[in-house]
């Protein structure tokens, strides 16, 4: 698997979540070691990814240019602990937790003076494809990324990467309101819903295109780790100052509302809407995601009758079929065995002709014909196959023989083709296609 042009990385961590996204994705560029405490499923990921796996933490990183931590919050700084000090010379560690201050602080303690380190915090989660257009927060410590630091701002610009330089303390205070504030008032509002005991799914039948947003935007919350979440809020001392204030806060406006304080109400909004600003821009981005819920059902409305492939937002699994039906919320697909399935809008991704067609030759059985054709001997066979991908249900053509023996006009010649099709009830409409334009069948 070593290329030794690459580098070395040693992903401590890097058979679940975000660490074996980065083992994944990184691979074509470093060559990539994986750890985990399980050593037999930690075998059989590094197999399926292609990558080399160890079960030992020391050992992994003996010859390891750079040490990448991606280890639950609540053990990034006792793993700091154990493994820094034994990182190579020269050498570079990293970590990617959301919060910074304790990570900043083991690495600063337990890392040897010769190795740099750098912390990092990436803004996704292991859904995005690549690192294209992602946020990377690096918290670099002052004299001890000199070497790496402008590498890896190098490396993560020609990933087309934006990267954010700030220090530990102010990635955290800013994080209490990103993340911390904004995954609390998420989880709160989903606590809220339960405890009024509504139903969601029928809510969303009287829901506006704001109700509809933010209801996504929660599901995406709470559906995710708990213990993440729950090691979010606890592991960033800036996060208990945001609750509290928020709740205050929360405790304030409705004691304005019960008691009819209505100029105290509104002077409230407004000086806050004065503070936040960047309206027009708010407006911009919410329209846009506004549109988006209505896009793909008009999209699909005019794909009745047609083919389409929709991908799945959590399976990933790829449906294609006949639209048949389409609602606000719904669209409905005959697939090829004559069955009928039911998607849910907000669940899928409506593919490109081009991605469907990609899926469909490398997931569907192709029938393969063998076609002799008459045509003018003057026909170029380069002319003769461009004509042939033309005809709309053909996937692949090749000619496999030519022919102008004595039984064959001499202005004919025979080329028999070896085509393929995804269905094979399309060979008659290739067969009249062919005859349509002058070609005489054998």
């Amino acid at each position: 698997m070593a290329n030794e042009n690459n580098r070395n990385m040693t992903i401590i961590g890097g058979t679940r979540g975000l660490g074996r996204w980065m083992a994944e994705r990184l691979k074509e560029d470093f060559n990539i070691t994986i750890t985990s405490r399980d050593e037999a499923s930690g075998r059989e990921i590094a197999e399926e990814i292609a990558v080399d796996y160890s079960c030992d933490n020391i050992e992994a990183i003996i010859n390891a240019d750079i040490i990448l931590f991606c280890v639950p919050i609540e053990n990034m700084a006792k793993t700091i602990e154990e493994v820094a000090p034994y990182a190579p010379e020269g050498s570079l560690l990293m970590d990617v937790a959301s919060v910074k201050r304790e990570p900043s602080e083991a690495l600063r303690k337990y890392a040897p003076e010769n190795v740099e380190i750098l912390p990092c915090h990436p803004m996704f989660g292991p859904r995005v494809p690549s690192l294209k257009r992602q946020i990377i927060i690096l918290t670099p410590i002052e004299n001890r990324a000199s070497k790496w630091l402008p590498l890896v701002e190098d490396y993560l610009d020609k990933k087309d990467s934006e990267v954010v330089l700030t220090s530990p303390k102010e990635h955290d205070k800013y994080m209490s309101i990103v993340q911390g504030l904004t995954h609390f008032s998420y989880i709160s509002l989903a606590s809220t819903i339960r405890k009024l005991n509504i139903n969601v799914k029928e809510s969303r039948n009287y829901s506006s295109p704001v109700y509809t947003i933010m209801l996504d935007m929660i599901s995406r919350v709470v559906y995710q780790n708990p213990y993440l979440y729950y090691s979010i809020q606890k592991n960033n001392a800036e996060t208990s100052n945001a609750r509290e204030t928020l709740i205050k806060e929360s405790i304030y406006l409705s004691n304005l509302i019960d008691e009819g304080e209505e100029e105290d109400f509104v002077k409230n909004m407004v000086e806050s809407a004065k503070h936040i600003d960047g309206y027009e821009d708010a407006l911009v981005r919410s329209d846009m995601a506004i549109s988006m819920l209505s896009q793909k059902s008009n999209l699909l409305t005019k794909s009745i009758g047609k083919e389409v492939g929709l991908k799945h937002h959590h399976s990933e699994n790829v449906h294609l079929g006949i639209v048949k039906e389409v609602s606000s919320k719904s669209v409905k697909l005959e697939t090829s065995d004559n069955k009928e399935i039911c998607l849910k809008l907000s669940n899928v991704d409506i593919l490109s002709d081009e991605e469907s067609f990609e899926w469909k030759r490398n997931n569907l059985k192709l029938e393969h014909f063998d076609l002799s054709v008459l045509f003018p001997s003057k026909c170029g066979e380069g002319y003769l196959i461009k004509m042939f991908k033309g005809i709309e249900p053909v996937i692949d053509v090749e000619i496999i023989d030519v022919y102008d023996g004595k039984q064959i006009d001499d202005s004919l010649r025979s080329y028999t083709f070896h085509y393929s099709l995804f269905n094979k009830e399309d060979k008659d409409y290739v067969e009249e296609y062919i005859e349509g334009i002058g070609g005489i069948i054998r």
